[in-house]
């Protein structure tokens, strides 16, 4: 029986894992084959803080990039 629980349960994503994850979205290009890998080990809860922290990146590096251009 615990063979079975094993078997199913598969291993939690890394943060790196996620990050990626997350960064192809945003481009909107993932493989099928990622793609249901993601959907097995990643969680809800995993994508929407790395969907914020990719997000706040994203502006960070927008806001600079206009700061440096207009002085």
């Amino acid at each position: 029986m615990n063979g079975e629980i094993a078997e199913t349960q598969k291993e939690q994503a890394g943060f790196l894992e996620v990050m990626r994850a997350v960064f192809w979205s945003f481009f909107g290009v993932r493989s099928s084959k990622g793609r249901k890998s993601d959907e097995t080990r990643i969680g809800p809860w995993q994508v929407f803080i790395a969907g914020w922290i990719g997000a706040a990146v994203v502006v960070a590096i927008l806001v600079g990039i206009v700061k440096i251009i207009l002085p």
